[in-house]
């Protein structure tokens, strides 16, 4: 089994900057991607960015130029910079990982950004 820890959420002004970071533990053998989804009440969880354990990445049209989504594979965390936030951007943020071959998703518990006007 995999386990992710999120951490770095916050509250931050419009036009801030938060970092997250997603550490796994456990299977991360079986690990071929991770990444990031967001949920904003009332609405249905979106993919915010992607990456592969071969360093490719995928990152949601409305967050492109503003977010960067990395990886450090010696201390098995993804990261997430979130550079000019705004309002919009407020959610709570899941670290997501895809397991090789089954595809099965694992996700973190969750962490709150909020970005204030």
């Amino acid at each position: 089994q995999v386990q992710l820890v999120e951490s770095g959420g916050g509250l931050v002004q419009a036009g801030g900057s938060l970092r997250l970071s997603c550490a796994a533990s456990g299977s991360i053998l079986r690990i071929n991607a991770m990444g990031w989804y967001r949920q904003a009440p009332g609405k249905q969880r979106e993919l915010v960015a992607a990456i592969t354990n071969g360093g490719d990445t995928n990152v949601a049209d409305s967050v492109k130029g503003r977010f960067t989504i990395s990886r450090d594979n010696a201390k098995n965390t993804v990261y997430l910079q979130m550079n000019s936030l705004k309002p919009e951007d407020t959610a709570v943020y899941y670290c997501y990982s895809r397991q090789l071959g089954s595809g099965y998703l694992t996700w973190g518990r969750g962490t709150q950004v909020t970005v204030s006007s």
